[in-house]
């Protein structure tokens, strides 16, 4: 199966997504898709043994819209000048139709009283403008009646159509001399509710564009060409050119032109766009470059390694794009209302007609309510409400540096009670450090120097970057026990207790030992043929505001609990520490996955860990959160994915997704309530009534409302 994200041209409402939805998911070879209105986006999962691009485009097309392919060009847009325009004349025909009624001054010429053929055949041809203007509403929503899957252009263009039919009709009897029809001339609700249409679509397509800003800024972040070593030059070449394996040279004030990793140099680099981390990255030797990164001091040579799709940023750009193209539980009743909410509307409409016919018998009041109903019941904020705030949500999670894979985890993370932290490299920082010892400078120099020949990991934490070692001869590993050589002539060791109760040196240290045990730490010993010299503590170091983080989890009611693999004694060190409670030691990968499986029976469980190391127990947990440093962001299994070493994040997507729901919930309500009192209304049987073009208003200021409450979540 392959995915493929459609830019799609036409749609207006969640009907127009609902039915495009339905339609391509009939097809032949089409496995799943999902059409998001806000983005204007398709993703089609699909059989490319059964079906290919050209298929899904002509499918589009069949449904009554457009395909504009992956790549959607950006054109520049006479939108705006063209509603000045037509502003102006909506102004113009409302003051020749409507001026007499409030005493202003019209030329007798296009009097309704003195030349009622002239004032109606200008009304007439101004309102045909407006319906050229509006044809490719009218064209969608006839198009969309045909394939059985009216929306809101088909209950506008209806609208617009009967009430030009009938002021057409009435024109044409003036003109046969029953002027007395010049008061029922309608043109200009046509006109208005034309503009006032494209008045709001305008307005949406302004706000919405705030909202998927982040995600197109991403898209333009890496720079266009970039500086290769070929024989020993540099050669500047466009980034298309660059090769896996080249190296890439990068100056002060560049940008990093592909992944790699440095071969050559030092800097420090600005990740913040990925990230979301203001605070200037290291780099050396050895060390990953992440594409569109700005280089702030330094020159460095490095490996080109990822390029064009597999890049970091493109990986991000795909999954923060197919988040927003997916769709969480909240949104399928929204669907659902949408999909039985235009028929029925038609049908209220008609129903309207008939009551107001046969109580008045007046056809203009029974026109007038049709066309109303039919207008100010446009489901276009039912269809904003839940997408649009999952793409403004999604985008602003993106710019703070944590990528969200799915809009069901949105409304997952708000069921979640349970938090599951891994240990290492999650709660600590994975890198063992001296936190406790008795030494001086000359015995910490000698036990740098024993341990620099050993592979150990502990050696390599207690040497570190030290260059300035004695020299050590006759090197030998004792398995499971140490280090042994000689320096300056001298036999030393390294290693743990049971070495110094083997080799039966005197041990002055061994109260110190029994303390720095007591908190969890590693012990490592320098001793010579006589005594023991030196005895240190080393501890993996707890995370940089971890401590804060756990506490506010605690505060909005998260049971946090800590999940590893170390034994009981040095996991309650290091809970006790960061304020951790609930503790699960002595567990393995396997073992993990169990508890997480058993925790997840009477809870909603959170994990947070390593997005590859611990994959089983992250796809396990209702929601899967990891740590990740941005570089390997395809590999991961999570649900959310955060680019920084800022663990308040984890806070904050919990923040983030709770405001969510609730901006959707009152979107919901609005659009719903909305509906709710001008439906009735627009029926023209209750002692308050409206007319089309207040319908048309009414509706364009219930979208607004919508965007305008969706957008708060920018702020957040």
């Amino acid at each position: 199966m392959k995915k493929v994200v459609l830019n799609i041209e036409g749609m207006t409402c969640s009907a127009c997504s609902n039915g495009l939805e339905k339609y391509l998911n009939k097809q032949k070879g089409v496995n799943n898709a999902t059409v998001n209105l806000v983005m204007a986006t398709a993703l089609i999962e699909y059989d490319e043994n059964l079906v290919n691009i050209k298929d899904l485009n002509r499918y589009v097309k069949e449904a009554g819209f457009k395909s504009l392919g992956e790549k959607k060009e950006e054109k520049k847009s006479n939108e705006l000048a063209k509603l000045i325009v037509f502003a102006i004349l909506g102004i113009i025909l409302m003051y020749i139709s409507m001026g007499q009624m409030i005493n202003l001054p019209i030329p007798k010429v296009l009097s309704m009283m003195d030349s009622p053929r002239v004032y109606s055949i200008t009304l007439m041809l101004l309102s045909i403008l407006f319906i050229i203007y509006g044809f490719d509403i009218i064209k969608n929503g006839v198009k969309n009646i045909i394939h059985k899957m009216p929306n809101m252009d088909s209950l506008v263009g209806i609208g617009v159509i009967v009430n030009f039919a009938y002021s057409f009709w009435n024109t044409i009897q003036i003109f046969m001399g029953n002027t007395e029809l010049v008061h029922h001339l309608y043109f200009e609700s046509s006109a208005i509710i034309i503009l006032f249409v494209k008045l709001g679509r305008f307005i949406d397509k302004k706000n919405k564009d705030k909202a998927v800003d982040t995600i197109k800024n991403l898209v333009t972040i890496t720079p266009k060409s970039g500086t290769i070593l070929k024989d020993g030059k540099e050669l500047n070449v466009t980034i298309n050119e660059i090769q896996k394996g080249d190296i890439v040279v990068s100056k002060p004030g560049e940008k990093i032109a592909v992944d790699g990793t440095v071969v050559n140099g030092k800097t420090h680099t600005d990740e913040s766009f990925i990230t979301g981390e203001s605070k200037p990255v290291s780099k050396k030797p050895g060390d990953k470059v992440i594409a569109g990164s700005i280089n702030y001091d330094g020159y460095v040579e490095y490996k080109a390694e990822k390029i064009g799709r597999d890049s970091s940023i493109s990986n991000i750009v795909k999954m923060v794009v197919e988040a927003t193209n997916t769709k969480a539980p909240i949104a399928r009743i929204a669907d659902k209302i949408s999909g039985y909410f235009v028929p029925t509307i038609f049908i209220i409409a008609v129903i309207s007609f008939i009551l107001n016919f046969v109580i008045t018998k007046d056809i203009n009041q029974s026109i007038l309510a049709l066309v109303s109903v039919l207008v100010v019941a446009c489901p276009c904020a039912l269809g904003l409400a839940t997408p649009l705030a999952m793409v403004v949500a999604i985008g602003n999670c993106s710019k703070k540096g944590i990528l969200v894979k799915s809009s069901e985890t949105l409304e997952a993370i708000n069921k979640v009670d349970t938090i599951v932290f891994d240990k290492t490299g999650t709660l600590t920082t994975g890198k063992m450090t001296i936190v406790d010892g008795v030494y001086n400078e000359v015995t910490l120099k000698l036990l740098r120097s024993l341990e620099k020949n050993s592979n150990h990991p502990l050696a390599k934490s207690i040497c570190g970057e030290e260059k300035d070692l004695f020299e050590t001869s006759n090197f030998e590993e004792v398995p499971g026990l140490g280090v042994k050589g000689i320096i300056n002539g001298k036999q030393y060791f390294a290693g743990n207790y049971k070495f110094v109760e083997k080799m039966n040196v005197e041990n002055k240290l061994k109260d110190n030992e029994t303390v720095f045990a007591s908190k969890g730490e590693s012990i490592v010993y320098l001793f010579d043929e006589k005594e023991t010299l030196l005895v240190i503590g080393l501890a993996d170091t707890i995370k940089k505001d971890i401590v804060n983080t756990i506490k506010k989890l605690e505060k909005i009611n998260k049971k946090i609990v800590m999940l590893t693999g170390d034994n009981e004694k040095t996991a309650r060190a290091i809970a006790k520490q960061i304020g951790i409670e609930n503790v699960i030691s002595n567990v393995n990968p396997e073992q993990k996955l169990d508890e997480i499986k058993e925790l997840n029976k009477n809870n909603n469980v959170a994990m947070v860990g390593d997005g590859i190391n611990d994959s089983p127990s992250l796809k396990a947990a209702t929601v899967g959160i990891s740590v990740e440093n941005g570089t390997d962001i395809s590999a991961d299994s999570a649900d959310v994915i955060l680019l920084n070493e800022n663990m308040d994040n984890i806070t904050k997507i919990f923040d983030i997704g709770k405001h969510t729901i609730r901006i959707i919930k009152e979107n919901l309500f609005w659009a719903l309530f909305y509906n709710i009192c001008m439906i009735p209304l627009a029926t023209g049987l209750l002692p308050i009534s409206i007319n089309p073009m207040i319908a048309s208003l009414a509706m364009t200021l219930s979208s607004l409302t919508v965007v305008l409450n969706s957008l708060r979540l920018l702020k957040k």
